[in-house]
């Protein structure tokens, strides 16, 4: 079985050798069939570590693997990802999941956070879903153990109305997902404590307006982009996160194109970045020039121990040309530090979601979420890590074929939210047994086991 497995990938890494360029060129390549799992590897380059991820399609299994893609460590739930997984500092699991009936079907829809110890035990959990609110994408572990959870709660045109939305700038409906939508979900944020009591709430519909601490609610997208994005998902946040050194809570708007600070205490927003043109402070893009905005659909902000902000831009619907970047900003400044886009924009590119996260070492973890791709790049920009993921619609496969794999909406069956990457000497990691490593495809080799780059030659 091996050696006749072993004959495909030998053959790919052939012709992956053929097209190898001299020093100093390089070239992107397009393939319709191509190689899964752990593409490159540079020991002494890397931040050595584990790998969490959850696939986010027809799966309910959230992976740990090792530098060669190896598993070492599985959690199940009952729930496909909704959307992604962390690993605690007591070894439990933070895991958000899509329940099967929900108010309304917006990219990002979950429904329940739940705590899942090494064992697979739920040991903790949260539903936000009724008729009128839904948890979505984004959730926090606190320092004091209370979580933060990102929301949607449901208003009525007539209260939109009343709130300053224009007449006629909305459809009667739109389907999403086979499901009538005719009403707002306007982001909110819900901090529950481990009796499932909340204790404190920010919500964007306290917050509607044209000024500099405010959100336009007739900021709207071009119809193209998605009618719900026009309409009744207006703001489409996809990040919470808590900054305990300055009591703030961290966002990020996927239609606005911008992060916010928000101060707790007072639950202004004391800081935004990233399109002043929603606030009457910038020009608005056109078709061939990027105006004033900075990012592009952006997801994953996150807060920096430098205390600067990294996010993911997207860099879709950019006039100047679609790419996705990791950028890092210094918010004192306002000014970009440091960033990352691949030379040929279709080595890096996630049209919808996607997550950095910088590592102890001064690399960066990139997740392009579509092609279920994650690379490791160093603060020069060199690849030292690279990983396709295998497992597409809940089953591994040794290769990614266009032709089956292939989903609406530029994406793929091996999607990932978001991965991370946690040191062998992480606390929820201490006094683990990892050694049971077992390949992630049965039965094939590793794609690295059988090519060797023609400069280790």
């Amino acid at each position: 079985m091996f050696q006749s497995a072993l004959k495909p990938l030998a053959s790919l890494a052939i012709c992956l050798s053929c097209l190898a360029l001299p020093a100093g060129r390089t070239a992107a390549y397009e393939l319709h069939d191509g190689p899964t799992g752990v593409l490159k590897n540079v020991p002494g380059k890397t931040f050595e570590g584990y790998t969490l991820f959850a696939p986010t399609v027809k799966c309910t299994t959230t992976y740990l693997i090792n530098m060669r893609g190896d598993v070492v460590h599985t959690w199940e739930s009952k729930y496909p990802p909704g959307l992604y997984a962390r690993l605690l500092p007591n070894g439990n699991l933070l895991r958000a999941g899509s329940l099967p009936e929900q108010p309304v079907k917006i990219g990002g829809a979950g429904g329940v956070i739940e705590e899942i110890d090494w064992n697979g035990n739920v040991v903790w959990s949260y539903t936000m879903r009724s008729d009128n609110e839904i948890q979505h994408h984004c959730f926090d572990r606190m320092p004091n153990g209370n979580t933060l959870i990102l929301g949607w709660e449901r208003k009525t045109p007539e209260e939109a109305l009343a709130r300053g939305r224009k007449p006629g700038t909305w459809p009667e409906e739109v389907v999403i997902k086979g499901q009538k939508t005719s009403d707002f979900w306007i982001d909110f944020v819900r901090e529950v404590d481990r009796d499932g009591k909340t204790v404190w709430e920010w919500h964007a519909w306290d917050h509607i307006g044209p000024g500099p601490d405010q959100l336009d609610i007739n900021y709207r997208l071009p119809e193209p982009v998605g009618a719900d994005y026009a309409s009744f998902d207006w703001s489409h946040f996809n990040t919470v996160e808590y900054v305990p050194a300055t009591d703030q809570v961290l966002l990020n708007s996927r239609n606005l194109s911008e992060i916010y600070l928000v101060d707790r205490k007072t639950g202004k927003i004391v800081w935004r970045w990233g399109n002043p043109s929603t606030h009457g402070k910038g020009e608005r893009p056109s078709w061939y020039d990027n105006g004033s905005q900075r990012i592009f659909g952006s997801h994953n902000a996150t807060m920096l121990e430098n205390g600067h902000i990294q996010v993911f831009d997207n860099g879709s619907e950019r006039p100047e040309g679609n790419r996705s970047a990791v950028v890092e900003i210094d918010p004192k400044t306002g000014k970009e530090v440091w960033s990352y886009a691949a030379k040929y924009p279709s080595s890096f590119y996630s049209y919808r979601q996607g997550a950095a996260q910088r590592l102890p070492n001064g690399n960066t973890l990139v997740t392009s979420t579509q092609q279920g791709h994650l690379f490791e790049v160093t603060p020069a920009g060199e690849v030292v890590w690279e990983f396709v993921n295998p497992v597409m619609k809940g089953q591994p496969k040794p290769f990614f074929r266009d032709a089956e794999e292939a989903l609406p909406h530029k994406s793929a069956t091996n999607m990932i939210h978001r991965a991370y990457r946690y040191a062998p000497d992480y606390p929820g990691l201490r006094g683990r047994d990892l050694s049971a490593a077992r390949p992630l495809v049965p039965g094939w080799p590793r794609f690295l086991d059988v090519y060797k780059p023609l400069e280790s030659k």
